[in-house]
């Protein structure tokens, strides 16, 4: 089969703890409180410093200076372990700082509605422009015009029409309302979905910079964030692909969005999978920014254990897809894993259904996965809340699921999950842990014969939603190439071997008569 392959990979982050003060949702319930908040006290004595982010190993993994296996081997905690040697630019992306972010905000602003302070516009400008990746966006001139005074921005905050925008603890910009009625357009939702489309069209940038992809040569874009963007006759309805798109030049694009929370980018992943073997589009990136909502979800429990807030990073990816070119690493249509409906919630039966199902359709055994990326959320993060190390869990229960089958030993249970396995490095985005930061690395794995193939599995809590009680879960294997695409028959030869038929086939009908 004329599989298609994912051709390259980008991931971006931003530090941003004006965002996670002002805009995370943990703070912002805390600031609703009625009595004064003991953890908004505390909050800014756990921040981190740009260059102290930078220098944050998990991090140097998300944007490929460092492998997962290194990080494995690094000794916990890793704050501890952090190094001022460490570059903000690596061989996936980069890690930009706030004030660039606060201005690609304006840059990617379509209605007038981020102002910035005339002082700092102008600083950021000259940032901005010198910048290889974000300087070559659209609309940086946009940087020009309509700057404000500081007390106007003050006045429109006070009076609650405007969302605050902060950079070191100082007012530089605000974010309007698009509307004064509609609470979809309203300036807390604004500020989300230009966020997350100013991430997401830094990582299209860095994809382009980085790799050999056009911007003019981008057929279908798939958004699959966790933000969602409408007016209040039509929540949610998009769209946030054809808008990052235009933003980077893909005059050539359509695009749309797909959302299953934290499933969603292995949903995208498969559907431009399916786009690109069709043959409907030959190129496909599908992309995701940032949540603003989620920055310092769990900070509570960082401040109370006297830990840096690790919540201060937004993560956005951008992956290309397309058609069978012999050399990329193959994503294989013919076993993609899905949790049905019908499937079950146990672990067991999640793991069943996602994993072991689509190995067994292809004739795979749990260990012919090289490595599983699952739910990669960073344990340092996730373990001060109580929610333990969710990769290794994921893991183990791949690990028994395979005990279980009888395809390996009890005793080798921890001895798989050392192999297939890796510790998570991601930002608790929400939909950013689930499998993909892991794709960057495993094409350099399977193009340099370090690993054969690598399961990235997506699952999202469709819950939340207060619609269903199910979830999600999504995953499909990525394979070294076997270097032959199929080319299928020329469409001329086809023509001729059903004319061919057509007349045996008459020619026995008149036999008969």
């Amino acid at each position: 089969m004329n599989f298609p392959v994912v051709k390259g990979a980008a991931y971006g982050m931003i530090h941003a703890n004006g965002l996670l003060i002002h805009h995370g949702t943990t703070q912002t319930m805390e600031l609703a409180k009625d009595t004064p908040s003991i953890h908004l006290e505390k909050l800014p004595r756990h921040l981190r410093s740009f260059s102290e982010a930078v220098g944050y190993p998990p991090n140097q993994v998300y944007i490929g200076n460092m492998s997962p296996d290194e990080l494995k081997n690094l000794s916990r905690p890793w704050y501890q372990q952090q190094s001022s040697g460490y570059s903000p630019i690596g061989k996936y992306g980069e890690i930009i700082p706030e004030d660039e972010f606060i201005a690609l905000m304006k840059i990617v602003d379509a209605f007038e509605l981020v102002i910035l302070e005339e002082k700092f516009q102008q600083m950021v400008k000259e940032k901005i422009t010198a910048h290889p990746v974000l300087g070559a966006i659209k609309d940086v001139a946009k940087l020009d015009h309509n700057p404000g005074k500081e007390e106007a921005l003050q006045e429109l905050v006070s009076s609650h029409v405007a969302e605050p925008l902060y950079f070191e603890g100082k007012l530089v910009g605000c974010v309007k309302r698009a509307h004064d009625f509609d609470e979809a357009l309203s300036n807390h939702v604004m500020l989300e979905n230009l966020v997350s489309k100013a991430s997401a069209a830094f990582a299209l940038q860095l994809l382009f910079h980085n790799t050999d992809l056009k911007a003019e040569e981008v057929d279908y874009i798939i958004e699959c964030s966790e933000e969602a963007c409408g007016d209040m006759n039509q929540r949610g309805g998009g769209n946030f692909a054809k808008s990052i798109g235009e933003m980077c030049g893909c005059v050539n694009a359509t695009g749309s969005d797909t959302r299953s929370f934290c499933a969603a980018p292995a949903h995208a992943l498969v559907e431009a999978a399916a786009l690109a073997q069709a043959g409907i589009y030959k190129n496909i990136v599908v992309l995701a920014g940032g949540s603003s909502a989620k920055l310092g979800m769990n900070s509570r429990n960082h401040v109370e254990k006297g830990m840096p807030v690790f919540e201060d990073m937004l993560g956005a990816f951008a992956i290309h897809v397309g058609e069978n070119d012999g050399v990329s690493p193959m994503i294989r249509t013919d076993g993609i894993g899905r949790h049905r409906i019908g499937s079950g919630s146990s672990p067991q039966a999640v793991m069943t259904a996602i994993v072991a199902d689509p190995l067994d359709r292809i004739g795979y055994k749990i260990l012919d996965v090289d490595r599983y990326a699952a739910e990669l959320q960073n344990p340092e993060i996730t373990e001060p809340a109580g929610a333990g190390d969710v990769p290794l869990a994921n893991y183990k229960m791949i690990s028994a699921l395979g005990v279980k089958r009888g395809e390996l030993a009890k005793a080798d249970l921890q001895k798989a999950v050392d192999g297939f396995g890796m510790p998570g490095f991601a930002p608790t985005q929400g939909h950013i842990p689930s499998g993909v930061p892991f794709v960057g690395h495993a094409l350099d794995l399977i193009l340099s014969g370090r690993i054969r193939r690598t399961m990235i599995i997506g699952k999202g809590s469709l819950f939340l939603g207060r619609m269903t009680n199910l979830f999600d879960g999504v995953s499909f294997i990525l394979e070294r190439n076997s270097g032959m695409p199929e080319q299928g028959l020329d469409k001329q030869e086809v023509r001729k071997m059903i004319a061919v038929a057509m007349r045996e086939f008459a020619k026995t009908l008149s036999d008969k008569s």
